[in-house]
């Protein structure tokens, strides 16, 4: 039986569409962009470790730097704002303070905390660079789709971008050693439908043994 809850989530993953042609005057406030993206940290992530950083941008002089750095894409100018979704190659650091907080919370009791602490210190610094930037890609992954379809909920549109230089991106907004960029989402008001696409069918992406 399909309860109300997931017919919900179903239509949702059927309207959200990427979204290139935006209404450049619709403007999100602050405090919408802020809840969405509160909203969608309830992702997974490596040991809840919470890789994911963003910028967010929505000064128009700064949109137009970051068009030219994003191959000349419209819809970085268009939309209400950019959310940039960048990794913490350095995500270990955070561990005390969030295994306080789960503690605090009730979710584990100091024990398990300081097992789960030390266990954590001795695997990540020691894992290579390009293992800590994949998982923090793939977290990034979760909590970027996550957020689009919590977007969508709010009646926004978006699209995600991993066209854009990288290296001049994380030159232009001064990112620390730790953290790279990883996607930009645009986030806004459609100006036009969205095109459809296809998908492949189960019989070529799944095996079931």
């Amino acid at each position: 039986m399909t309860t109300t809850t997931e017919k919900n989530l179903y239509t949702i993953m059927e309207d959200r569409k990427s979204v290139r042609k935006y209404d450049p005057t619709f403007k999100m406030t602050q405090a919408q962009l802020e809840e969405i993206i509160k909203e969608a940290t309830s992702a997974p992530s490596s040991s809840n470790l919470q890789p994911w950083r963003f910028i967010v941008i929505q000064d128009e002089e700064t949109k137009k730097e970051l068009r030219a750095i994003g191959n000349n894409q419209e819809q970085i100018e268009t939309s209400s704002a950019v959310i940039a979704v960048l990794g913490d190659a350095e995500m270990y650091k955070n561990v005390e303070k969030i295994y306080t907080q789960n503690v605090e919370e009730g979710h584990m009791g100091e024990e398990q905390k300081n097992i789960t602490v030390n266990n954590t210190m001795r695997m990540y610094p020691a894992a290579p660079l390009e293992v800590r930037q994949g998982i923090a890609s793939f977290d990034a992954g979760l909590i970027s789709m996550q957020l689009m379809l919590i977007a969508k909920e709010k009646g926004f549109d978006t699209v995600t971008m991993g066209g854009f230089d990288k290296a001049k991106f994380a030159e232009r907004f001064e990112l620390p050693e730790n953290e790279f960029p990883i996607v930009l989402i645009a986030i806004g008001k459609a100006a036009a439908p969205a095109f459809g696409s296809s998908r492949l069918p189960i019989e070529d992406i799944a095996r079931f043994i």
